[in-house]
Order: C-alpha cells, then sequence, then structure tokens
C-alpha cells in the first residue's frame, strides 16, 4: 500500500498517520468546510491538519499549508503553554450575509468527539479587529482556532459555531473524505515513473513511498 510520512505538527488520527501524497487533491474548500448560518452569519470551518487539507485541490491545498506554517509558531508557544505535544488547528470564517451589521462571538466554537465537549485552547486573529465581534454587511473576518489535538478528524464530530450545532462532518464529510482519498492514491499510482532500478527490482520494500512527491 502507498503510504506516506506523518509532518512535524500533524495530530495522531488515523489519517494522519497515513497521509495521501500532496498535490493530488481535487476538492473545494467547500467541500471540507462544516458551514452554518447563524442570524445572518455564515460561519464556516475547516481543520488544518494535513490529512485533511491534501484533499483539496493543489492551490487550496497551498494556500491552507501556507497558512499553518504561518502560525506554526503561535501554535507552538500555546501548547507550550498548555503542556501538549502538539495542537490541532482550524481555519474558521466569519461572513455577514445581512443587512447592517451583525454580532458574533470571537471564540464561538466547540466540537464535541468521542463523548467530550472540547472548547478553543486559544483563538488567533486573521485580520485587524477581529475580536470586536461586530462585522459589517458584506464583510469577513477570520481567525484559527486552537484545540486539544484529542479531537478524533477520522472519528464522528458535533461542531457548534454561534448557536448553531452541525453534525455534517459525521453525515456527509468522512465518507467524501474517504472517497477522495482513493482516488488519491490511485492519481499518484497512475502518474508514478519507475526508476531503471524499480523495473529490476519491483519486490524492494518502500519503492511506492520514496516516489511520491511531496511539498
Amino acid at each position: 500500500m502507498l503510504r506516506a510520512q506523518q509532518p512535524p505538527g500533524d495530530t495522531g488520527s488515523a489519517a494522519a498517520r497515513t497521509l495521501v501524497p500532496a498535490g493530488y487533491g481535487s476538492l473545494r474548500r467547500e467541500d471540507v468546510a462544516i458551514e452554518v448560518r447563524d442570524d445572518g452569519l455564515t460561519i464556516r470551518a475547516i481543520p488544518l491538519e494535513e490529512g485533511i487539507i491534501r484533499t483539496l485541490a493543489p492551490d487550496s491545498y497551498q494556500s491552507l499549508h501556507a497558512l499553518r506554517e504561518r502560525v506554526a509558531p503561535q501554535l507552538a508557544r500555546v501548547a507550550a503553554r498548555t503542556g501538549l505535544q502538539t495542537v490541532q488547528a482550524w481555519h474558521v470564517q466569519f461572513f455577514n450575509v445581512r443587512q447592517g451589521d451583525a454580532r458574533y462571538d470571537p471564540r464561538g466554537m466547540q466540537v464535541r468527539s468521542a463523548g467530550r465537549d472540547f472548547r478553543p485552547l486559544d483563538v488567533l486573529p486573521l485580520v485587524p479587529g477581529y475580536d470586536d465581534g461586530r462585522l459589517a454587511q458584506g464583510r469577513a473576518v477570520d481567525a484559527v482556532f486552537v484545540f486539544d489535538p484529542a479531537i478524533a478528524l477520522d472519528q464522528p464530530l458535533t461542531v457548534t459555531l454561534g448557536a448553531q450545532q452541525s453534525t455534517a462532518w459525521s453525515d456527509v464529510l468522512l465518507q467524501r473524505l474517504d472517497r477522495e482519498r482513493t482516488a488519491i492514491w490511485s492519481r499518484a499510482a497512475a502518474n508514478r515513473k519507475p526508476t531503471s532500478t524499480e523495473e529490476r527490482y519491483p519486490w524492494q520494500p518502500g519503492r511506492f513511498a520514496s516516489s511520491i512527491p511531496h511539498p
């Protein structure tokens, strides 16, 4: 079976331990996002773990991977402060789609995983004024929410954004991600060009993993 190594900082779910190669995904951001409507706001959340974002089309993957790298020093400080080896990061966006200003909770996200409720350990604003909690018509703000890595992204989750609860991760997204990972392995295998050594010794252990490009 094709395998790719787990990058530093990715949390320890089964999806993270067996990573698909980067650059072969085809999903859009909205395909893997949890989205709710709450009193005129559209709120969208995407885990920034490699096991998730590698299923995205290359441009989207590179953008979210770069975001994760940009906040990596802050994530490391949160992990050190809380006594954790690593943390789990989510990109959360708030859009005001109604007339007039809309209010939002800058820390308004909770995840229920394996019978436990997780609230953010910290929130890292990505735009000025994020902590104001007020959004003008047609405007958007975003932040990185930092969670305990015990949240199991390969298991059903219930996510609360604002005052709205979503089971989309359990109902739709897990199955979509699994299908896309299967398709990625097929694409990667089809694009692989064996070396002369591999042609002579096709049984050589680990030959597939070494040929898959990594970012």
